[in-house]
């Protein structure tokens, strides 16, 4: 099996060597890494040139320009990457752990469930040593890929016919790839809603870090909830939402509801709430959420 790891770097000189060996020891697979590095003020260069130089199957992509954030930076990977040499692709953070089975089971579930692709659980840790499940398997509803990921996208592994249509709808909107905010999300959604299979697996296959300088870290817990929901009240995840769908070209029933920006349509889809999370708790934030928002507009 021949696995394309695509991995995103900024000011990574901390726990990148981590992270790379924990990829290079992985079993059962043939593997090649390929690093965009986000222009970056420590030692990170450095190190992947280091690594580069050592192994022959970990590639630097051409240095120098800044992205902004591990999003944009993960889109150029895609869109730069050769796929069509792989039988799967796959995200890695820099400050993580892999597990060394993690891109074998993940492949094993694939197979399995005649999946497209996978995501699933992480076990988040902090230098205190503290750890915490954190569970995305919930089952998938009908409209929470429009809402929300699968999980973080350092669980995600491909096959390579998914990856190369994710590849392709990149490049074909190149100019406005940039009004696009996660990459994780991106790609479940666009599965989703062209009809591929993906499974969400149970068992953690890697240590997910967590640290002050997460771009996205743990979600876990009423009080991220809420900041969550906050989100929502600002407007700015719903504005969020809506650029992803009009990106895909998705017109479902919420996103139509959210775009007649009215207290009504807020209220509407207030009640399809179940159907847009995966996550019971959540399935009532989100409700509680767009109600208050809707009472804002109706005082505001």
């Amino acid at each position: 099996m021949n696995v394309c790891v695509l991995m995103a770097v900024y000011n990574g000189e901390k726990w990148l060597k981590e992270q790379i060996d924990s990829v290079l020891i992985q079993s059962n697979v043939s593997l090649d890494i390929y690093i965009s590095l986000d222009v970056s003020n420590d030692k990170s260069f450095e190190i992947v040139n280091e690594y580069v130089n050592k192994h022959n199957n970990i590639y630097l992509l051409p240095f120098g320009t800044r992205y902004g954030s591990a999003g944009q930076n993960f889109f150029r990977l895609l869109k730069d990457v050769d796929l069509e040499l792989y039988d799967y692709i796959s995200f890695s953070d820099q400050d993580d752990v892999w597990l060394d089975y993690k891109l074998e089971k993940s492949i094993e579930q694939i197979l399995i469930t005649d999946s497209d692709a996978y995501s699933g659980n992480v076990t988040a840790f902090w230098e205190s040593g503290e750890e915490v499940l954190l569970k995305k398997d919930d089952s998938q509803v009908e409209f929470d890929y429009l809402f929300e990921s699968s999980g973080p996208g350092c669980t995600f592994v491909l096959k390579k016919q998914l990856a190369l249509k994710l590849k392709e709808a990149l490049n074909n909107n190149g100019s406005i790839v940039d009004s696009l905010w996660l990459h994780d999300w991106f790609c479940y959604s666009f599965a989703r809603f062209n009809n591929y299979k993906w499974t969400i697996g149970s068992e953690p296959l890697m240590l997910y870090r967590q640290h002050e300088n997460n771009e996205v870290g743990a979600s876990g817990g009423w009080v991220a909830m809420w900041s969550r929901a906050k989100v929502i009240l600002s407007g700015n995840g719903l504005d969020k939402v809506i650029k992803q769908a009009d990106y895909l070209n998705q017109n479902h029933l919420p996103i139509q509801l959210i775009k007649t920006g009215s207290v009504l349509g807020l209220l509407k889809l207030a009640v399809l709430g179940r159907k847009c999370r995966r996550k019971s708790s959540e399935k009532v934030l989100f409700t509680i959420a767009l109600l208050l928002l809707a009472l804002k507009k109706v005082f505001k």
